[in-house]
């Protein structure tokens, strides 16, 4: 089965409204898919399995896939957490360091990739949100 995608307009605005305030869970599980979306279209591949439970899961970048069971590279990490680092409100490192994202395997760290380029990129950052 293949997953719809999201249009950037709708992408867009569902991002802006979760980060300008508590977002209901339509609107959250839109920003987050819309963002994992722009993750595998920027970085296309699938040796790493980057999930956001309970919303979704992509695989990206290239290198050595896997087809069968758990892969060899996984990042998880929760919903506002991933909103942070996909837009630019918290690093990659400051997260991973204060122990909001679970990454394994060689080719697991997405610093390189983040902040997404996404269609709202130039929209202004949340503030604090992941500051600890």
């Amino acid at each position: 089965m293949v997953k719809a995608r999201i249009a950037d307009a709708a992408g867009r605005d569902a991002v802006n409204r979760a980060l300008a305030t508590v977002a209901d869970r339509d609107t959250e599980a839109t920003a987050v898919r819309y963002l994992l979306q722009v993750l595998a279209e920027g970085a296309p591949g699938n040796s790493v399995e980057v999930r956001v439970p309970p919303f979704g899961a992509v695989q990206c970048i290239e290198g050595p896939g896997h087809t069968r069971g758990t892969p060899p590279n996984v990042v998880e990490t929760d919903a506002l957490t991933w909103l942070a680092i996909a837009t630019g409100g918290t690093a990659w490192a400051h997260a991973l360091e204060h122990g909001r994202i679970a990454a394994s395997g060689s080719r697991a760290d997405l610093s390189a990739h983040l902040p997404l380029d996404w269609a709202g990129a130039d929209t202004p950052k949340p503030s604090g949100t992941m500051e600890t």
